[in-house]
């Protein structure tokens, strides 16, 4: 059943009339809740009255108009109808109508008085109603000047008012062309005295005369000089003074329109008129607001278009959005201009007359700052709340003005003035809006900085990029400037940064990068030696050309149309699939694409076992869901930490348990957190509206949305958010890949933050967006960013590298500069179409089910390392520092004998040789644990064991091969033999020989294989006995103290750590008179007073 739409009139076609109307459709575009009817006074369509002027370039009425006629009749059926030549005459708030003076009466639920001010007309002052008498404020008052100024050509023509409307009137008559002079009368002793000072003022004055405009200061009106037939003839002043003119025009301010209120009962301002309105903009008759220059809030009415607008946006989204955000107030506008008068240009901002009557309003760190010294008396100082320091800068030559106000420190910018140069204006507004402390000189903010010529690269040559290896920037610099290194691989292998956690590698590709081009060779973004395309370009190629398969992409775009890939383009591609596809990551045709994480849905550990992350929205959780974790957990024996992103991750998973983990959980209404893929992690957040009395925005709420939203969705790199409720920032959005921080207007958007090995900042995407908005635009930047990032680029490293940055960012996500944001909702509309949970696809498939075993031969199971207990819960041991440097390779020509054993059934391996990474199987005999391949035709066999860091891991590892023809730039070659990269550090060992590619002081034993006619895979082993003495399991797991005495053992002989304190039933307080003199006694030297000095001077 449809919702019946409420009918909203609006009495006002003015600008803010317009802008509520277009800020209503815009919050009401989605559900479409209002029929809006406006009823406006003039002939004319919403017209922009700050241009006036311009209207003598074109004389055409309509290059005025705020929209095209065609605007309003291309919204939505129903939406919007407007009536011109429609003066409303009364309200009925009884019967919710209006009545019009041409007898209409027009229904609401809910009116909206925009009727604006009228330009005030001394009515007091002899002779203003004479002909020749005008105002400036409306098309038809520049018209009807107009008609009469032709008249009247070679006469004098005077503007009453040096105002900003003065000027623009002034401006007006000079452009007629038809007074010989034109004359300012101003009472004041400079013009613009509402926005500059004495200073600032004269020289706008010297400026508008240089230009021929006549300006009479510190004169006052006493009365216009009429003829016979009540012509205007001139004026005379109050000091006795005339002038002769054939026209005026009064530009003298404005008055709120307020009489339609006053008749109909609503509330009015005594004293300066004006519609009364509370901070919502409510009146005081229900269902009627009133916004612009005819609301009065807190007594004040405002004679300018912003806070007119702000009053728009306020009530516009209050009426479309507070259902899901906190309803907005109307606050303390922003008075700030910025104008081109005369030529002339011109801006205020802020609290520009701070110097003068003092600040009206304090930062409030400052202010309270502040308050504390006045109360303490530490600096001698009082009053220090109510000084300010300006900085001024005068230059008469190039006619350049410019007044910032600062607090007595010099720590914020209060507001200014500028005159010529105006150019900061936009970078200072907001810094005076933000009250946010500066972090440079106040002179900077006009002088600009010192240089000292340009400064060198970022990082020193003996800066350590690689913290596992101890690998420094020269280190991989020196290499590739003597030629030892010359794609990323060989840094890799002589180094062996990257070869540990890996988190190095975007610092260690940017270094390559730079050096490479600093030599003048040419750097090319290649996925790997198969693909002579970047991840990007080959992204769009499987997108075009809808590829969904390995082999499909390798004859397509594939360097060698026959090969298999490797551990780089592999998982990339894989990637790819699911970011574009989204089929279950287990299934056949991609299995053999995924890397270590992916391959049995979690993170794989130091101990081959893996962890449990079950998806905890926002992290937001019932008690019952966290009864079942803690069932699970303790059933298992898994170790339980809660993480950063504000899930509780659960380790030591053995991947024959994880079915049966993942089962009790589903069942407990749970799913896959996704902790282990290249996709949305976790959307932080803190209560917000929920329940914190801070709260300013629904935090969680708006955090379970969009984690659900995009939850599963694969990306280049893993993708973190974060929505904090208000400024306080307590979900850490400004350090996630998208974060929201709680406005009153909605939600700003930053992107691209990250913390990891380079921490970076998030940017502002855009402000103050509408919570119905918020995903159309992460849709858009996040399907943007995965069509265009690099293989493993977080946002972060893509945005620096994105042409333009945060610019581009914005013109493409935001104003659609390049024609995709229609493809890039579509696209993630159909990715979240897609979703499925993983783990329950898993439970129910049997073909994925069977994977989940520690061997393919026997139900047996083992342990590979050592635990101990840590805290009350048990860890794998420490890993030993050094690698297992036993010369496996050479065991072949060891073993005493060796006999054909079967091992498994060789149907374990069918459709081997239509996978990407063959089938692999792990074989239990004896002790000994062997991993055992089917790949492109042949079988092979190694040790399971990963002698680096002595893991068992080797069969869950990726297969690769170089391209026919070798790497890029080789020789030709015959086909290589297979590697297999071990799926914890990506050490490389030859599948045939067991040397390892990566580093030449590992290896592993290998074995021959062969299939019989029996269906059994055999293999040439020697003796159980001799095999376990070599390879055998408990030879080679790590067992507790190999690594040495713990990390913190010094620690905590240094402060006596006993592990968890808790205050025992009959503990006491050391002391019963606190603390000690001891501390103060050994500060010696002197620091207590530097201590007391510091403190001071903060």
């Amino acid at each position: 059943m449809a919702v019946k739409k409420q009918r909203l009139v609006v009495v006002g076609l003015g600008m803010v009339g317009i802008a509520f109307i277009e800020k209503l459709l815009k919050y009401d575009a989605r559900t479409r809740g209002y029929d809006i009817t406006v009823l406006g006074e003039e002939p004319h369509l919403a017209y922009n009255r700050v241009g006036l002027t311009t209207y003598f370039d074109h004389r055409k009425i309509e290059n005025l108009y705020l929209n095209p006629a065609e605007w309003y009749t291309q919204v939505a059926e129903g939406s919007l109808g407007y009536h011109l030549n429609t003066t409303v005459t009364g309200i009925d708030s009884h019967a919710k109508t209006v009545s019009c003076a041409n007898g209409e009466v027009v229904s609401y639920d809910i009116l909206v008085l925009a009727t604006g001010s009228d330009a005030i007309l001394p009515r007091h002052t002899p002779g203003h109603d004479a002909t020749g008498v005008f105002v400036y404020r409306t098309i038809d008052d520049l018209i009807r000047l107009m008609d009469f100024a032709g008249t009247k050509r070679g006469s004098v023509g005077a503007v009453v008012g040096g105002g900003l409307l003065g000027l623009e009137a002034a401006k007006a008559m000079m452009d007629l062309e038809c007074f010989a002079k034109v004359r300012l009368i101003e009472r004041n002793r400079w013009v613009l005295s509402r926005q500059l000072d004495c200073d600032a003022g004269s020289m706008v004055v010297r400026q508008v005369r240089d230009l021929g405009l006549d300006v009479l200061l510190s004169k006052r009106v006493g009365k216009i000089k009429v003829d016979a037939q009540n012509n205007v003839c001139g004026v005379v002043f109050e000091d006795g003074e005339e002038i002769d003119c054939s026209t005026i025009c009064f530009a003298i301010g404005v008055q709120p329109r307020d009489e339609l209120a006053r008749k109909s009962g609503i509330k009015c301002a005594a004293r300066g008129g004006g519609i009364i309105v509370n901070d919502d903009l409510s009146t005081s008759v229900p269902d009627i607001y009133a916004i612009g220059e005819c609301a009065s809030w807190q007594n004040q009415t405002f004679g300018l278009i912003a806070p007119g607008v702000e009053m728009a946006d306020v009530l516009a989204f209050n009426l479309t959005q507070a259902r899901l955000h906190s309803p907005r107030a109307f606050k303390r506008p922003d008075l700030s201009t910025k104008l081109k008068l005369l030529g002339v240009d011109v801006a205020s901002f802020g609290d520009y007359f701070a110097d003068r009557d003092g600040p009206k309003y304090l930062p409030p760190k400052y202010a309270k700052a502040s308050k504390t010294v006045a109360n303490g008396g530490t600096t001698g100082s009082s009053g220090s709340d109510t000084t300010v320091k300006s900085l001024t800068y005068k230059d008469p030559f190039q006619n350049v003005y410019k007044k910032y106000i600062f607090t007595p420190d010099g720590k914020y910018l209060l507001g200014g003035m500028m005159i010529g140069d105006i150019t900061d204006y936009v970078k200072l507004v907001p810094m005076v809006k933000g009250m946010k402390e500066l972090d440079i000189p106040p002179s900077q903010l006009i002088l600009g900085a010192k240089t000292d010529g340009d400064e060198g690269d970022d990082l020193d040559d003996d800066t350590q990029i690689c913290s596992c290896h101890n690998v420094t920037k020269g280190d991989v610099v020196n290499l590739v400037k003597d030629g030892t290194c010359k794609d990323l691989g060989a840094v890799k292998s002589c180094t062996k940064a990257g070869t540990g956690c890996g988190g190095c590698m975007p610092l260690v590709t940017t270094i390559f990068n730079k050096t490479m081009l600093s030599m003048g060779n040419e750097v090319k973004n290649y996925l790997c030696p198969h693909f002579n395309f970047s991840r990007a370009d080959l992204y769009n190629i499987i997108m075009v050309k809808r590829l969904t398969t390995f082999r499909d992409v390798m004859q397509e775009a594939g360097n060698d149309k026959d090969s298999s890939g490797c551990e780089l383009c592999k998982p990339a591609v894989g990637n790819m699939f699911s970011s574009l596809w989204n089929r279950h990551v287990m299934d056949k045709p991609t299995h053999g694409l995924q890397d270590t994480n992916d391959r049995f849905l979690g993170n794989i550990q130091r101990n081959g076992t893996f962890s449990v992350v079950p998806r905890i929205s926002g992290g937001e959780i019932t008690p019952d869901k966290l009864v079942a974790i803690g069932k699970v957990a303790k059933k298992y024996n898994l170790y339980t930490k809660i993480t950063g992103g504000q899930r509780i991750d659960m380790f030591g998973a053995k991947k024959q348990d994880l079915l049966d983990i993942w089962a009790q959980l589903v069942a407990a209404g749970m799913e896959s957190g996704h902790a282990y893929a290249k996709s949305l992690r976790t959307v932080k957040s803190c209560v917000g509206t929920t329940w914190c009395r801070f709260g300013v925005g629904d935090s969680v709420g708006m955090a379970v949305r969009l984690e659900e939203r995009y939850k599963s969705i694969r990306a280049p790199h893993k993708i973190k958010g974060g929505v904090s409720g208000c400024v306080r920032e307590c979900a850490e959005a400004q350090s996630k890949d998208f974060g929201l921080i709680a406005t009153d207007k909605g939600f700003n958007i930053f992107v691209a933050g990250n913390g990891g090995a380079k921490p970076r900042h998030a940017e502002l995407l855009a402000k103050d967006v509408p919570p119905s908005e918020v995903v159309p635009i992460l849709d858009r930047y996040l399907m943007f960013y995965i069509r265009t990032a690099d293989k493993l680029q977080r946002t972060a490293r893509w945005l620096e590298n994105l042409p333009g940055g945060i610019k581009y960012l914005q013109e493409v996500v935001l104003e659609d500069k390049l024609g995709i944001c229609a493809s890039l909702e579509a696209q993630m509309q159909e990715l979240v179409d897609s979703f499925f949970d993983e783990w329950a696809e898993a439970i129910k498939t049997p073909a994925i089910a069977s994977k989940f075993r520690q061997f393919q031969n026997t139900d047996d199971t083992i342990e590979n390392m050592e635990t101990e207990k840590d805290r009350g819960q048990e860890r794998p041991v420490y890993w030993t520092n050094d690698s297992a440097g036993e010369d496996f390779r050479g065991l072949r020509d060891r073993w005493s004998t060796t006999t054909w054993q079967p091992v498994l059934e060789a149907s374990h391996f069918d459709g081997a040789d239509e996978s990407p990474n063959g089938i692999s199987a792990t074989i239990k005999r004896g002790d000994t644990q062997l991993a055992v391949w089917r790949f492109r035709g042949r079988f092979y066999a190694t040790q399971q064991m990963c002698p680096h860091k002595r893991a068992f891991v080797l069969s869950d590892g990726l297969l690769g091969q170089d391209p026919c023809g070798g790497r890029a730039g080789d020789a030709p070659q015959k086909q290589s033999s297979p590697w297999v990269s071990c799926p914890h550090h990506k050490r490389n060992f030859d599948l045939d020989d067991g040397a390892c590619k990566t580093d030449s002081s590992l290896s592993i034993a290998t074995f021959p294989v062969e299939t019989r006619d029996d269906g059994l895979v055999y293999l040439k082993l020697p003796p159980v006995e001799e095999l376990d003495a070599a390879l055998g399991t408990k030879k080679w797991m790590v067992r507790k103290g190999e690594s040495g005495e713990a990390p913190f053992a010094e620690l905590d002989r240094r402060i006596q750590f006993v592990g968890i304190r808790g205050k025992k039933p009959s503990a006491r307080p050391h002391a019963s008179g606190g603390m000690t003199s001891r501390p103060v006694e050994l500060m010696a030297g002197g620091g207590m007073w530097e201590c007391a000095r510091l403190v001071r001077s903060r």
